[in-house]
């Protein structure tokens, strides 16, 4: 009788799945700036991208616009938390939409405080009818925070102690995250809005008092949201375009075929490729899931990096020091199949430059992976990378 529920359980999730990721497919739209200009900064550091971020929340004037994936509920959440509660109370328009399951540690009395406080606040990707699965698997992925309209921020960093050094478990963090000004904030605010008609039942585009008449800056961008299986598509034309090198950072490595085909032919036709990965997990199963991808290409000539001074969680491409990417999405089948994410891609030599010399110091501060350490017996990695295959989707 277990085996026959069982079966029946799986079925319902096959075909739960299969048909809510048609109706997705059939409903999404691609949304994606020409080139544009901004200028920008870069932080690869939690508390000092904290110690900015919360400075320019402080010193909003008129509304603040604030999409994260994690919140967690301890003392730095509950800072930011302050933050949008004191801004709310002195007259600033607060807005804070987070993900259901990605800050599930929020507690309903933190909400009911930020609602009194007139924060307008709202979950992102409820798990809902008619396919419970699928649902529960998308996920708003992006960090997106936009100040008075006129300073943007974008990246990799979530709200919680680990991304600033305060989790031993994990030990310093390292990740990569946008500070944007000038015109381009605008279509953060316009992306960050979408999201929240979607979500909160509010349509507030039209206001032209969240699009102020910016100038434009100096670095050539653009920025380009994606969802359901739109990154593959991105992915595969960064990669095709390369010619010389390629780097990727990433904190999960577990591409499609498609993917891993199309780095396999950059290798072939003499393109330089390095992938930066952490060397210790943050999740089960995810370092094992990338291992058999890594393997093949460390075989085509690949040099990969496992980042040993804490943990790496950055997300980039950099190709032929000619385009760099740098977002919200990993280099997985979940960002690319499952997460809504968002990546900027910049033009720019003099930021690129800045960029390489970033990457060029986190592969110093890493250790290379090599195939006599990932073929060296091991029943237990063995075990685990069959597991992972089979749920690579959702890892």
């Amino acid at each position: 009788m277990l085996s026959v529920l069982l079966f029946f359980v799986i079925i319902w999730f096959v075909f739960d799945f299969y048909l809510g990721r048609k109706k997705h497919l059939s409903i999404v739209s691609r949304r994606e700036t020409a080139i544009i200009h901004g200028d920008f900064d870069i932080f690869t550091h939690g508390k000092k991208l904290f110690a900015d971020y919360f400075h320019e929340l402080q010193s909003a004037k008129k509304h603040i616009h604030v999409l994260f994936y994690i919140v967690k509920d301890d003392a730095i959440s509950q800072e930011f938390f302050n933050i949008l509660k004191e801004k709310a109370r002195s007259g600033v328009e607060v807005r804070l939409l987070i993900d259901r399951l990605g800050s599930l540690k929020v507690k309903k009395a933190a909400i009911q405080t930020l609602r009194e406080a007139g924060v307008r606040f709202a979950f992102s990707n409820n798990i809902k009818l008619p396919f419970l699965f699928y649902s529960s698997q998308i996920r708003n992925h992006r960090k997106i925070s936009i100040i008075d309209g006129e300073i943007g921020y974008l990246g990799g960093f979530n709200v919680g102690k680990e991304y600033i050094d305060e989790d031993p478990s994990v030990g310093i963090w390292r990740d990569y995250h946008l500070k944007i000004t000038g015109r381009s904030v605008n279509f953060l605010q316009t992306e960050f809005l979408s999201d929240w008609h979607e979500y909160a039942g509010e349509d507030i585009m039209g206001n032209p008092a969240y699009f102020p008449d910016l100038a434009d800056g100096q670095v050539r961008h653009r920025f380009v949201p994606t969802e359901a299986q739109q990154l593959e598509q991105n992915y595969l034309t960064l990669i095709q375009q390369a010619r010389d090198s390629l780097i990727i950072g990433t904190p999960y490595f577990v591409p499609c075929q498609k993917i891993l085909a199309a780095l396999l032919a950059a290798l072939k036709r003499g393109v330089h490729l390095s992938i930066i990965v952490p060397f210790a997990a943050d999740h089960a199963f995810v370092q094992e899931g990338s291992f058999p991808y890594l393997r093949k290409l460390i075989q085509a000539g690949a040099n990969v990096y496992q980042y040993k001074k804490g943990f790496y969680h950055a997300k980039t491409l950099l190709i032929d020091d000619k385009i760099c990417d740098i977002g919200t999405a990993n280099f997985d089948k979940r960002s690319m199949y499952l997460n809504k994410e968002i990546n900027c891609y910049i033009y720019d030599p003099a930021f690129i430059q800045r960029l390489k010399e970033i990457l060029e110091k986190d592969m110093d501060d890493s250790v290379p992976l090599t195939l006599a350490v990932l073929n060296k017996p091991n029943p237990i990695r063995s075990f685990k990378e069959c597991i992972a295959s089979l749920v690579s989707y959702f890892l």
